[in-house]
């Protein structure tokens, strides 16, 4: 993966941005992005998630695209296959989105560095539920384990 690191200053940026697109929830509720959406609006974040199909995820309305979303938001999260990272970034662009969450498993080099390259603020290679507070269960053991091996970032 990209050897680019990814800063606390960026990490805190972005969890600091209280309204935030998610692409990556399912209407089957299996997928990583419901998690993300019930999470971070139980921690108080607003999150549009955005679907092609689904008009609602979880009782929430869904947006078919990051240009049709209600209004500007402080950062997309992609919680979905790398090749749909790739694809999506230009969409992000063009909304004028300029801070990315690559959730572990959506990131790819191509992803990382298009983000470079058009001046995108990117984190990738870490769980953003690892940050956004307050942390509970699994994230909190998770981000105690990565502090005690160096694995957060610098």
């Amino acid at each position: 993966m990209s050897k680019s690191t990814v800063s606390k200053e960026q990490v805190k940026a972005f969890v600091d941005t209280k309204t935030l697109a998610l692409v990556g929830a399912s209407r089957n509720g299996k997928k990583f992005g419901n998690t993300l959406l019930k999470e971070l609006r139980a921690k108080g974040y607003t999150v549009y998630p955005v679907h092609h199909e689904a008009q609602e995820i979880d009782g929430v309305r869904c947006y078919p695209t990051l240009a049709e979303l209600p209004e500007k938001v402080g950062g997309v999260v992609l919680a979905v296959k790398p090749s749909a990272s790739e694809q999506l970034l230009h969409a992000v662009r063009e909304a004028g989105i300029s801070r990315v969450w690559l959730q572990q498993g959506a990131e790819s080099e191509q992803a990382i560095q298009y983000c470079e390259r058009n001046g995108m603020d990117v984190v990738h290679g870490h769980c953003l539920l690892m940050f956004a507070d307050p942390v509970n269960s699994v994230h909190r053991v998770h981000r105690w384990f990565a502090n005690i091996f160096g694995k957060l970032p610098a």
